[in-house]
C-alpha cells in the first residue's frame, strides 16, 4: 500500500524541481557529451585519432552508460514524487540498479586491462586524453554507488562542510537498504 506524502506542499515542489534538474541535467549531459564527441571528429581531424581508437571510445561509451544511468535513477525518484508517492524506488528499480552496479564493476576491471592495451599500443599519445575520461567515469561510479561527490548550491556546499566529511550517496544507501531488506 501506497501511503500519500504528508509534507507541505512548498518541500514538495522544490523536491520535483531539484529531482527533474537532475535527471534533465544527466540526460542532457550525455546527450551532448555523444553530439560534441562526434561534432568534433568532423569538425576537427587532428583530434579524430584520440576520439576514434579504441580506448578512448571504450571509456567514452561507458561514461555515457554511467550518465544514462543516474539520468534514470533521477527521473524515476521525480516521477514517483509527482504521483505523490515517496520518492524512495520498489526493490524491482533498486535490483535493476544493483545489476548496473555489478556489470560497472566489470566494466572499470576491463578499463584497466584497456588502459594496459592503449600503453602498449600507443605509447604515450593519447594517454592523458584516456586517463582523463578514465578519471571522469570513476568518479561518476564513485558519486553514484558510493559517496556523494556533487555538491553544487551554496546550501548544499554548507552542508557537506558541516558534515565534515562525505557521506553515502543516496542510492548507496537505497541498494543498502534494500538488500537488508
Amino acid at each position: 500500500m501506497v501511503r500519500p506524502l504528508r509534507i507541505g506542499w512548498r518541500y514538495l515542489y522544490e523536491s520535483q524541481k531539484k529531482l527533474f534538474g537532475l535527471w534533465t541535467g544527466e540526460l542532457t549531459s550525455a546527450l551532448l557529451f555523444a553530439v560534441l564527441w562526434i561534432w568534433y571528429i568532423k569538425a576537427f581531424p587532428h583530434l579524430a585519432f584520440y576520439l576514434t581508437i579504441f580506448s578512448t571510445l571504450y571509456v567514452f561509451i561507458f561514461l555515457e552508460f554511467i550518465l544514462l544511468q543516474g539520468s534514470l535513477y533521477w527521473f524515476w525518484k521525480w516521477k514517483r514524487l509527482s504521483q505523490k508517492k515517496d520518492s524512495h524506488l520498489p526493490s524491482s528499480y533498486i535490483q535493476l540498479f544493483l545489476f548496473f552496479k555489478k556489470v560497472n564493476k566489470i566494466l572499470l576491471a576491463i578499463g584497466l586491462g584497456v588502459f594496459i592495451y592503449h600503453c602498449i599500443r600507443y605509447g604515450l599519445k593519447g594517454l592523458a586524453f584516456f586517463l582523463g575520461l578514465y578519471a571522469f567515469v570513476w568518479i561518476e561510479y564513485i558519486n553514484y554507488y558510493r559517496v556523494r561527490l556533487s555538491y553544487q548550491s551554496p546550501s548544499e556546499i554548507k552542508e557537506f562542510f558541516k558534515q565534515k566529511g562525505f557521506k553515502r550517496s543516496i542510492l548507496a544507501r537505497e541498494i543498502d537498504k534494500n538488500q537488508r531488506v
